[in-house]
């Protein structure tokens, strides 16, 4: 018998803050509402059928949840990458979500700290352009990224103990 696994919150779903869930499940309660109680009494004609109805529903309460959903996420992930939030979060309200999708095209990739120097720098970058840090294991042939305990780059074939390892990362090599 197979062990049972344990589910794995992914990193990007706790980036969605309390708010927004709340605000979401709200306007989703309230767009129901709408639909279930509200919108037959207005009508003067026969209603759709019920699986009809049911489908339409549901699925106008669930966009309406998600645009709130991705308007918090948003809101916590703009800044990880270094860009306006106040700006991306207008751009949201752009109706038919195509803000949504303009961020997803154009956001830039995630910002950390050099641990030399303290400037920002892109997640990606092998070297921090302040002061030549060594941030991450890279190939000394090709230049890409690596793990600290590869022999040799999966790229090139490089062998990797030939170059010049930074101390910090000589640690993870034994």
């Amino acid at each position: 018998m197979r062990e049972p696994q344990s589910i794995v919150v992914n990193e990007d779903a706790r980036m969605i803050p309390v708010w927004s869930i709340v605000v979401a499940t709200i306007a989703f309660l309230v767009v129901e509402y709408y639909f279930w109680i509200i919108a037959p009494t207005q009508r003067h004609h026969e209603p759709p059928a019920l699986g009809l109805r049911l489908y339409f529903n549901l699925s106008w309460g669930l966009l309406v949840a998600l645009y709130f959903l991705m308007v918090g996420y948003i809101s916590k992930d703009a800044p990880r990458r270094a860009m306006s939030t106040r700006f991306w979060m207008l751009v949201c309200l752009v109706p038919g979500g195509i803000g949504v999708v303009l961020y997803f095209l154009l956001r830039q990739p995630e910002v950390s700290r050099c641990p030399a120097c303290g400037t920002h720098v892109q997640s990606d970058y092998h070297f921090c352009p302040q002061c030549n840090y060594q941030l991450t294991a890279s190939c000394g042939n090709c230049f890409r990224s690596v793990r600290a305990t590869d022999q040799y780059c999966t790229r090139c074939g490089h062998e990797l103990a030939t170059d010049q390892t930074p101390a910090r990362l000589r640690v993870l090599d034994r």
